[in-house]
């Protein structure tokens, strides 16, 4: 392994133990997008834990939910699996972005995410977008939290 500390680590590897170190994670269960695309599920640097835009597509291609509150229900079970993965929870969430194909549905997304975060009130942008690489997926967040 370099100890070049810009040479990229494979998913899974940390890079060395400091105040630098960064450690990523694929998916549990991972995307079928992740190995394709080259990236990571979950980053963690320093104190900041990221997680990469989640959606609710399973390994084998199956989208989970038909409705924007559904799969925002579904994603955001995801997110707090993979913050377990690292020791933290909703309360350490400092800010998701959340992505929708019709923001006129804006409110069942956002019913879905108050149900986990109302308590926390993180940073929240809701932004729609013409599409996700699925036409099936009608939805996409991605959060940062901070290890405080």
């Amino acid at each position: 392994m370099s100890t070049d500390p810009d040479t990229p680590r494979p998913v899974g590897q940390d890079a060395p133990a400091g105040p630098g170190s960064i450690t990523r994670l694929g998916g549990d269960p991972p995307s079928p997008y992740e190995e394709m695309f080259g990236y990571s599920r979950l980053l963690s640097a320093g104190p900041f834990v990221l997680i990469g835009g989640t959606t609710s597509i399973e390994p084998g291609g199956y989208v989970v939910g038909v409705t924007p509150y559904e799969q925002a229900v579904e994603i955001c079970r995801r997110l707090l699996h993979e913050l377990g993965r690292v020791g933290l929870g909703a309360g350490d969430v400092i800010q998701t972005r959340v992505y929708v194909t019709d923001i006129s549905r804006a409110e069942e997304v956002g019913r879905a995410h108050g149900e986990v975060f109302a308590a926390v009130r993180p940073l929240m942008t809701m932004v729609e977008v013409a599409a996700l690489i699925d036409p099936r997926m009608l939805v996409e967040i991605e959060l940062v939290a901070y290890r405080g």
